[in-house]
């Protein structure tokens, strides 16, 4: 077992944070948004503000790990362009992606999106302790339960006004989904690491209401699944089985049922999520790969 660890930390320490850290933009901020199979980075490429949400909570959980000053100022590097150039101050919410030098290229405001950003923040905060970061996850939970939902869960697409979309970004195989499991799955994440900062009681609250909502209307307990695309009231679009992820959900439930830590929910969601997990292990897992996904029974 200390083998696997100690090939899991070298492979950390020499080969992805280094990585990371080669990717950083001193010049404009933030870190480039593309590089090719040749190992070439466009250093004028669009930058996602969801990458940068997520190399955020990387740096900030490898300082949280490891305690090294270089992470810490990669963190804060990340942050200060979230901070800088994502939040818009107009309209609230954070933007969907940014010209390599910082200006507005895709305005969308997308509930996945804001769900990244919660995240990252309240993992920063964790970890330096910059009550700013906090505020600014908080403020974009606001707009998240305002200006997102309906009385039966989170819609998804907007623009900069927010005003609803055609949700194209999160949806697929055909179909024009207004409410995904992806998205509400990364809600519950994200909202999962503001409570175990915060322990806010109205984010455990909500929290509770995703996984009624995971239980009542994703999972399906006949095909041991979960549903993917749905109409704004839950009305599946599609028989679609997505492996990956089904084992997504089952950690980040398992995670969200050890932070809430509510023995209610936890004998209610644990057995769904062990269910899950043991069919994904006997559907999915072939030559020690994971399949995508079935449509259809395909």
């Amino acid at each position: 077992m200390q083998i696997f660890v100690n090939e899991i930390k070298d492979h950390l320490t020499k080969k992805l944070i280094p990585f990371w850290e080669g990717l950083k933009d001193e010049t404009y901020g933030g870190y480039y948004g593309y590089m090719g199979y040749d190992l070439e980075v466009d250093k004028t490429y669009e930058k996602g503000c969801i990458l940068n949400s997520r190399i955020l909570w990387f740096f900030a959980n490898s300082y949280m790990l490891f305690k090294e000053e270089h992470l810490r100022k990669a963190a804060d590097h990340a942050y200060r362009f979230l901070k800088e150039h994502c939040l818009d101050d107009q309209y609230g919410g954070v933007y969907w992606s940014l010209t390599y030098n910082g200006k507005i290229k895709d305005a969308t405001k997308h509930t996945y999106n804001q769900a990244f950003t919660i995240y990252a923040l309240s993992s920063y905060y964790n970890a330096v302790g910059d009550e700013e970061a906090l505020e600014l996850a908080f403020k974009i939970q606001k707009v998240i339960e305002e200006k997102c939902t309906d009385s039966k869960g989170y819609l998804e697409a907007f623009d900069r006004r927010f005003e609803p979309q055609d949700n194209d970004k999160l949806s697929e195989n055909g179909v024009m989904a207004e409410k995904t499991m992806n998205t509400l799955l990364h809600v519950f994440e994200a909202y999962t690491e503001l409570y175990r900062v915060s322990h806010d009681e109205k984010t455990g609250d909500r929290l509770r209401f995703m996984m009624d909502t995971m239980e009542e209307r994703i999972y399906n307990p006949k095909l041991g699944r979960q549903k993917v695309f749905f109409d704004k009231d839950w009305n599946s679009l599609i028989d679609l089985y997505s492996y990956g992820h089904d084992i997504e959900t089952a950690w980040l439930v398992d995670r969200g049922l050890t932070v809430l830590d509510d023995d209610r929910y936890t004998k209610r969601l644990a057995p769904i999520t062990a269910q899950i997990t043991s069919n994904i292990y006997e559907r999915a897992l072939v030559r020690h790969s994971l399949l995508n996904e079935a449509e259809n029974g395909v």
